[in-house]
């Protein structure tokens, strides 16, 4: 189990902060091979998409097989310019593309989490992806054409509820990632921003976010909140599955302000009955 360092007064201040930023990046779901057995944060979980299946990498502070030699440096660059330690560029898969709207210390505070946690010598699997999706070269021309680095700039226009909210849903939380619909090649479509998603994670289909009526049009920010807090829809029913690793692992533990204003931001977003 990952170490919960949050209440800890022997451990650093840094570190303190991570803990809550690793829950609202939701690095445990992705990052452990629950179904197969695995070590936290050893990577491993399988990811099947339209292009083949990924697997994640192993984000523990192992020297050899997981993050343990990176450098400030490298561990920014990972997030921020979805750039390895070799100057390699990552797959989308990992949300570089969200994450790099994360503020400088929220990265180094959730670096100084990982590093704290426990190293596990375990392996990455490579991926097992089509053509021409397998050619890591052609990446490089696809960030070009989809993707900007940078850290969230708050709208003056809103207030502190809605940027916070906009920030934990965008970039922390990216839940775009899931709950938007991509192109053909692979980038999340802006135009659509958490309209549903008909090719989701391992071929399911991802819920539309918008308050369109097909979507949270009859949720109040209330009940947004309450699910993300306690995994139970207005109607009683229960949140399963992937998101239902979410929120055991990500958002149950976040604080009511966060979640209300999650809430908040998703209720000003246009309604998209999406693709």
């Amino acid at each position: 189990m990952v170490e919960d360092l949050s209440e800890d007064a022997a451990v650093s201040d840094a570190v303190q902060r991570g803990a809550y930023v690793f829950r609202a990046a939701g690095c445990h779901s992705c990052h452990t091979d629950t179904k197969g057995g695995g070590a936290p944060l050893a990577g491993g979980r399988a990811l099947k998409t339209p292009f083949g299946t990924f697997y994640s990498p192993n984000i523990t502070p192992h020297p050899v097989y997981g993050i343990g030699a990176w450098s400030d440096e490298d561990f920014e660059a990972a997030l921020r310019h979805g750039v390895s330690p070799d100057g390699d560029p990552y797959y989308p898969s990992f949300p570089y593309t969200s994450y790099t709207g994360m503020s400088d210390e929220d990265i180094a505070d959730l670096q100084a989490y990982l590093f704290a946690q426990e190293p596990v010598e375990t392996q990455n699997k490579p991926h097992d992806l089509d053509f021409p999706y397998s050619l890591r070269f052609t990446l490089g021309l696809w960030k070009t054409m989809f993707f900007e680095a940078g850290a969230y700039q708050e709208d003056d226009q809103k207030d502190a509820a809605w940027n916070r909210g906009a920030y934990l849903t965008r970039h922390l939380g990216h839940c775009g990632e899931c709950h938007s619909p991509r192109g053909f090649l692979g980038a999340v479509d802006d135009s659509l921003e958490l309209a549903g998603n008909p090719e989701g994670p391992d071929g399911g289909k991802v819920p539309n976010l918008t308050p369109a009526e097909n979507g949270l049009a009859g949720w109040s920010e209330s009940d947004i909140a309450g699910a993300l807090k306690i995994g139970i829809t207005p109607e009683g029913d229960f949140l399963g599955d992937s998101m239902g690793e979410v929120i055991e692992h990500g958002t149950s533990h976040l604080s009511d302000d966060d979640l209300t204003a999650i809430a908040i931001y998703l209720k000003s977003l246009p309604a998209n009955s999406g693709p």
